[in-house]
């Protein structure tokens, strides 16, 4: 991969990410647990399109549909994730 695709696909990344912040809303440590699962999922859905052998959308070196697919599942699952509350009580207890 060359260095301008890695730093179109950090760019599309860190938009998701900042874009999803701002439809949340949150603060600073939500921005950045927002940018790194952003980044993690487009990556990681580049990297499995990539070994799979699968294409969807993809731009110059980068799968961009399983990537940009990678982003939103990370994003998704990540916020789910922060919602949860630690202390689980049972009624029964």
């Amino acid at each position: 991969m060359t260095l301008p695709a890695f730093l179109f696909g950090l760019l599309i990344s860190v938009m998701f990410g900042a874009s999803f912040h701002l439809w949340k809303d949150g603060g600073l440590g939500r921005l950045l647990l927002y940018l790194l699962l952003s980044n993690g999922g487009f990556w990681g859905g580049h990297t499995i399109s990539n070994a799979i052998g699968w294409e969807f959308w993809k731009l110059g070196p980068i799968h961009m549909g399983f990537a940009i697919l990678g982003t939103i599942l990370f994003l998704g699952v990540g916020y789910w994730l922060s919602l949860m509350r630690p202390g689980f009580t049972s009624k029964n207890s």
